[in-house]
Parts: structure tokens; sequence; C-alpha cells
């Protein structure tokens, strides 16, 4: 192998941490084909060696030596970490990893390995279908060669009592896609909505994409949560009352799958995360999740970036899908109120209590012939591409991408004629026009009666609507309030540039700006 100088300036920093054993090894998630974050922030490396151990680092190119790292100390920790300097975009590159003790060396050799950029999918049995499960899937596995850059790994199914450092189970080692590991089996590996997403990704930016998948099928957000979300949204204990059918096959108890499948993640740094997750919660705790899962991932974005040093972004971006559907015959309200809760009750994202995410609509995307269930829709591609134009907007601050549909701006309430303005602010394409999708609220003894509003017309970004049920006692309207509010991609109101969909929204009057009276 021809050696050459170092390069000026690229120096990393060494840390040594917290003990765990003395076996030299690099950390579970790191093998040939990996994918390391690229700049501007330093990828983190790190592993297990005898305490009085020194740690050696070679970074090699096409047999040239890039930079090297040597550790003179010889503390006592048993656990060794390495930030390395940011690196652009590229590769393949060579990592040799030397460990000295007493006079005797062993080393570790990572080959073809990239630089770029990672994100970490997790969720449910939604992010956990594979590939070979969705629309098209033939031609989508066909051209999985064609993406040699875009890099996979799946964590092992694994829940833990307490905090793991490091993962008991690897599925898929960092592998190149074929068409056999897209498609190993149903829910096993590897994620369509993950691919997807990430295949977009490099189509446009050119450059590898590491993909981690970390999921687990009929799961709460509980059980992804640390005891310090639990704790702040007043959960306990969060078994109780789960017994939908297809909530049986994940476990259900609290930080079971944080303490195995995410804390042991914490160490690596991260491009940002994307999240499908909820249809358990419409089970259980269905009304504290606008407040577990906005403390989820802040706390997520607290721990990724302590354990990298602060190499990983504190305010990472954070995509999510709005769920999907279920039944046909609605027997309560718990889906809508799901999807309004991902958004912490505001309808949309970003807001202000969870800055920089971006959010999938999914309710249209229903799948009532779905051989997996209908609350398992197969068209994948349009929820990961919804996710995608989130990640272009957020993540790679691209100028003038739309990442969301319509959301109303105003309410118009024109009570002599018993009509109703929704003023979206943008102009709209109304795909079709019924009876049901739009409700008003209608103030009756106190309390609020749902009555449906039928859509009368519509122009560039107003819809109309019929209030003839009351319209001098008009308390709030709604919005595709329903488990399944439309037939595949046909709900009302969708962007006419993007054709995104509008999502479902519920407003009042009561203190509402947005409300005017005419």
């Amino acid at each position: 192998m021809r050696m050459a100088g170092l390069a000026a300036g690229l120096l990393p920093a060494l840390f040594f941490a917290w003990a765990a054993g003395a076996e030299f090894r690099l950390a579970s998630y790191y093998a040939d084909h990996m994918v390391l974050q690229k700049e501007p922030a330093g990828a983190v490396l790190w592993g297990y060696k005898d305490s009085a151990a020194a740690i050696m680092m070679f970074l090699y190119r096409e047999n040239h030596l890039v930079w090297k790292v040597v550790s003179e100390e010889e503390g006592r920790s048993e656990i060794w970490k390495i930030v390395l300097n940011p690196m652009p975009a590229g590769g393949p590159y060579e990592i040799v990893i030397w460990h000295q003790d007493n006079g005797e060396m062993t080393n570790v050799t990572l080959e073809d390995v990239y630089f770029g950029d990672v994100w970490l999918c997790s969720g449910q049995s939604n992010m956990e279908m594979t590939v070979s499960q969705i629309f098209n899937a033939s031609e989508e596995l066909e051209e999985a060669s064609q993406f040699p850059l875009v890099r996979l790994f799946t964590a092992s199914l694994v829940q833990s009592k307490r905090e793991l450092h490091d993962l008991s189970g690897i599925t898929l080692q960092w592998s190149i896609p074929t068409a056999k590991n897209l498609g190993h089996g149903d829910f096993s590996y590897f994620s369509a909505v993950c691919w997807l997403f990430g295949r977009y990704l490099f189509k446009t930016l050119k450059y590898p994409i590491g993909l981690v998948e970390s999921c687990w099928g009929g799961t709460p957000i509980e059980a992804w949560s640390s005891k310090r979300v639990l704790h702040e949204c007043g959960i306990f204990n969060t078994t109780e009352g789960a017994s939908s059918s297809y909530l049986d096959s994940g476990p259900k108890d609290p930080s079971v799958l944080w303490n195995a499948m995410i804390h042991p993640l914490l160490n690596m740094t991260i491009q940002g995360v994307i999240w499908y997750q909820g249809e358990a919660n419409t089970v259980m705790n269905t009304d504290l999740y606008n407040c577990t899962f906005p403390a989820l991932i802040e706390d997520w974005r607290k721990a990724f970036f302590e354990g990298s040093h602060g190499e990983t972004e504190q305010d990472f971006p954070f995509g999510f899908v709005q769920i999907s559907t279920d039944r046909q015959m609605q027997l309560d309200d718990s889906f809508p109120r799901i999807r309004w809760h991902q958004t912490a009750d505001y309808g949309y994202v970003p807001n202000q209590k969870m800055p920089n995410t971006f959010m999938a609509v999914a309710m249209d995307l229903c799948d009532d012939e779905s051989p997996y269930g209908s609350i398992h829709p197969r068209d994948k591609q349009s929820v990961a591409h919804r996710l995608y134009l989130g990640a272009l907007a957020l993540a790679y601050g691209k100028k003038g991408a739309t990442f969301q549909g319509p959301y109303p701006e105003k309410v118009e309430l024109v009570a002599a004629s018993g009509l109703l303005n929704v003023i979206f602010g943008e102009h709209i394409e109304l795909r079709h026009s019924d009876n049901k999708t739009f409700e008003v609220c209608c103030a009756q003894q106190k309390q609020c009666q749902w009555v449906p509003a039928a859509i009368a017309s519509s122009s560039f970004d107003t819809v109309t609507l019929h209030n003839l049920a009351c319209p001098k006692s008009t308390l709030g309207l709604r919005y595709a309030w329903m488990e399944w509010p439309c037939k595949y991609k046909h709900c009302p109101v969708y962007s006419r540039h993007s054709s995104l969909p509008a999502p479902p929204f519920i407003t009042f009057s009561h203190n509402n700006p947005g409300w005017v009276l005419s």
C-alpha cells in the first residue's frame, strides 16, 4: 500500500468515554460499504478496546494516505471514540484502525466506505413494509442495482428494559442495494419508504446516501420514547388498552425500543430522521400524542447531538408521515385525532412546538385491496416522494420547494346567504365536490354538533360551502375529520401547483382572527 504525507489541517479530535468491555472491536454498525456523515458535520467512529491500549486510525483513498491520528493516551477507558474532521461527499475510502497494547498490534479494516448523508428511518409496520410489498414491486426491485451509492442498514428487532450502548443484533449489515435485500420478505427488510426516500434524494443530490432502518410493526410511540419523554407527558404505564389485532406484533412497554434500537445509535452522526408511526396510538394514549410526539422529537435531537459530541445538528430535520387509513366504516374519530395530534394540534408543520419538521399527508392514499390489510396501503412511492419534498425544503434549503398542501388562511361566514367561504391563500384544485368532507359546528345548548356542509363552488383560492344548518350559530369548521375521508388521491382540495393534498384541519371561531363575519 502506497503511503502519502498527511494532509494539512485534517487532524481529527479524539475522545475517550465510559467503560464497557475490553475486546478490541468497532461498534456493531460500522462495516464495509457503510456511509458516514459528510461535511459540515464530522462523522463519529467508536468501539471497544483494552483499557490501557492506544488507538491509531488511518484513512486511505486509492491507496493514498489521506490522514491519520495516533492516540498517545493511556487512560483506563475501555471505549474509544474518534470524531473525524468534516469530509466532503465521495469515496470509496478504506479505514484501518490499529489497537496497540503491551507491544501487540491488531487491526480492523473497513473497505468501500463513503461519505454522504445518513438518514434514520423509524416507526412501525408502514415503515417496515419492504419494497416487495408495494405497488410496482418487480420494477422497483429491478432498478435496485442502478443505485449502488444508496447504502442500506437494518437493526434487528430487540427490546430491552435498560439502555444499551450498542445494538445487540443486526438484520442487514451495511449493504449495496440488490433485489434480494430490498425485498427480503414481508415486514423484514428493506423498508420501502426509507429506500424510496433515499433514492429520490440521491437522484437530486448526486452523492452517497446512507439509510439506517430501525422500526418494528405494531409499536406505540411510548416504546420508542425515553423515560424522560414519558415522565414529561405524565405516562408511567402504557400497556393498558392496546387490544387491536394489528398491534399484536410489537412490544408496547415503555422505552424498550428506545433502549435497544435508538439509544445504541446516538453516537452516530446523522443528517435527519423520517418517522412513520401513529396507528398503534389510535387505541392507546391517543390524546397524549400531542405531547409525546413533539417531546420525542426534541429528546432524540438532544440525545443525538450529545452522543455525537455536537456533530449531529441540535435541531436536525425530522420528517414524518401523517397516518393513512384503516376502516371505511368509522367507529370513532381516533384516526383524525391522531393526525391532528401529530402536528401538536396546529394542523401543519413546522410550527412553534415542532420546528424544523416536515410532514407527508397520506390520508388520500387509501388501499382497501391491500393483501396486508387496508391499514398497510401499498402506494409507498407517493409517501416517500412527499417526504422527499419536505426534506428538499427544510434539510437542504431548496428555494421555492413546495412541500405542503393548501391550508386555510381565513374562514368567512356570510350569514345572510347561508354560505361559508374557506380561503386557502393559494391556487387550489377542487378534485370533486361532495356534501360530507367539510363539516360545520352548530351551537346547540352550549354543545357542538357537527353537521356536513356541502361544497357549493370554488374559485382561485376559495371553497364556498352551503351553511344552511346554522348560518347564524356556526362555532367551527373541520375538514376530512374521518378515518377514511376520500377515495385514492381524490379528496376535495389539492394544490394546483404541487398536487399535494390539503391536510385535515379543525378550527373554531372563538378568539380566532382567521374567522370573519360578513
